[in-house]
């Protein structure tokens, strides 16, 4: 058998074995697509979503409606909970974790008007970090050069065996294409989703401009150059409004931390501890010291 045959016939079982877990997510031609991972609950990206509710059509041309369960738009991953009438769940891959690799075949699933789509391409670089739909960085995703048709976001990347390797975000371009390792943070996070469980993420309440443009609105104003965020706007009901902040400040420190990106602030955020996180920030010339206050996250029920 050849090569060429090899591969075909790999393709066949994949589709076999994986294609009816593949769902589109969205009406009149969907948004992206989804993996059934469990009886009853499937798995897509966060932005493919439009409010509580939406169309899953499956391959066989069934549509229900599904109810979101939880979602992490920072990750860009959210679990529906719909009638999966019994679809065969597509299985994690116990190689996720650290098997794949440069090299690594894989099969990206998707759905078309005939039904299931399944290509094959291999993978092209690993701990590739790019932006989520809030701006928030992803990291160690990786690329592979499946073909992948508009609205295959969600949907999954597989292995040989027809095991989850992967979820499908967006085409960089190059025909080049990223996702997200199906590794055992993933699978985690994607467990507590099933359960309702939203992560939870300390936010100060503003909008922020990037450094660069910071930095060209303080030379217009003949202020010093400093590296910093500059607040665009406060939300008038979040911390920083609390605080003191005001539209203007540039932050330049956090939690003793010094500010020169978005991703130094959000990453002050993530690891601060207690229930509040101290700000320096220039207001003009002035140099001021803050302390945004945070709500304690409630406790677990029993």
């Amino acid at each position: 058998m050849s090569i060429f045959e090899e591969l075909s016939e790999a393709t066949r079982d994949v589709a076999a074995k994986a294609g009816a877990g593949v769902a589109r997510v969205g009406r009149d031609g969907g948004r992206g697509a989804a993996a059934v991972i469990a009886d009853g609950l499937l798995l897509t990206s966060a932005h493919n979503l439009r409010g509580a509710e939406v169309t899953i059509t499956f391959g066989d041309g069934r549509s229900v409606v599904g109810s979101v369960k939880g979602v992490d738009t920072d990750d860009d991953i959210a679990v529906v909970a719909a009638d999966t009438a019994g679809i065969a769940p597509i299985e994690w891959s116990p190689e996720a974790a650290g098997g794949i690799g440069v090299g690594s075949a894989v099969f990206a699933l998707g759905t078309s008007a005939g039904g299931s789509r399944v290509t094959f391409g291999t993978v092209s670089a690993i701990g590739v970090a790019f932006r989520g739909p809030r701006g928030r960085l992803i990291s160690d995703g990786f690329e592979h050069t499946a073909p992948v048709g508009r609205g295959s976001s969600g949907g999954p990347v597989v292995d040989f065996q027809g095991r989850l390797v992967g979820v499908n975000t967006h085409r960089p371009g190059d025909g080049f294409y990223l996702a997200i390792p199906a590794d055992e943070a993933l699978k985690s996070k994607v467990e507590a989703l099933g359960r309702g469980e939203a992560p939870s993420r300390r936010k100060l309440g503003v909008s922020l401009t990037p450094p660069h443009v910071a930095r060209r609105m303080r030379a217009a104003v003949g202020l010093p150059a400093q590296e910093g965020v500059l607040i665009r706007e406060v939300a008038s009901d979040g911390p920083a409004a609390a605080a003191g902040l005001q539209r203007g400040d540039l932050i330049v420190a956090a939690g003793g931390a010094e500010i020169t990106s978005f991703d130094a602030l959000l990453e002050a955020l993530d690891t601060a501890t207690g229930e509040s996180l101290a700000l320096t920030v220039l207001r003009g010339a002035e140099r001021l010291d803050l302390e945004v206050r945070f709500e304690p996250e409630p406790e677990p029920e029993s």
